[in-house]
Formats: C-alpha cells, structure tokens, sequence
C-alpha cells in the first residue's frame, strides 16, 4: 500500500473517531438507533450507477466528500439546530470510515476504480 493511500485511510480513521467523540457528548439530539440508520444513508448514492457510471461516480462522490458533511455541520450550526449539526458530523463520520477502509471516491471508469487505488476482487 502506498504511503499516500495508508495515511488517506489513517485521516478516515481519525475522522471516525472525532465525529464519534463528539456525537457521544451530551448536546447531540439524536436517539442512537437514528445516529445508526443514518449513518448508512450517504451509500443510497450507490443508486446513482443506475445511471452509468459516470453520473454514478459524480452521486456517489458528491456525498462522500469531507465537504459535504462540513457543509451540513455548518448550516445546522449557523441555523442553530443540533439535530442538523449531528447529521452533517454524522456524514463526515460515514466518509471518513469508507477512506480508513480503502474506499475512496470513485473514478468514471467504475466502482471498483477509486483515488485510494482498486477495490473489489481485483483491487
């Protein structure tokens, strides 16, 4: 594995925790079993493939960037609502768990065709 792909999966890894820590504290709104079922909910992108892959790649990538969940984070901050603030720490956790386990975001060519290299059997 190259260094650039291993310290990719370590930042996931360290992510994962963060958002953890954080979600377990006090202020967070959500009820646990919520906090599980919608930490799956960025894979209904994988419905994007549906399309092609091409169009499957923007979906899926376009919802596990980091970017995506600091977004949600910050319009739950700035509107006040814990519940928004949790999803969008919520959504950065999901990315961060696919990059520590070597999903990265897809190339046009397929799924199986990441920036953090080849997955599937042939990966």
């Amino acid at each position: 594995m190259a260094r650039a792909v291993l310290w990719q999966r370590v930042e996931g890894a360290l992510v994962l925790c963060a958002v953890v820590a954080v979600l377990a504290q006090p202020w967070q709104p959500l009820a646990w079993w919520v906090l599980i079922l919608a930490f799956f909910v960025p894979d209904l992108s994988f419905a994007a493939y549906l399309a092609g892959p091409r169009i499957g790649a923007f979906g899926y990538n376009l919802v596990h960037v980091y970017g995506f969940g600091a977004a949600v984070l910050a319009l739950g901050a700035g509107l006040d609502q814990p519940w928004i603030t949790a999803l969008g720490f919520l959504w950065l956790g999901h990315s961060g768990f696919d990059r520590m386990l070597g999903y990265g975001l897809k190339l046009p060519e397929g799924f199986g065709h990441t920036h953090l290299g080849r997955i599937g059997r042939d990966g």
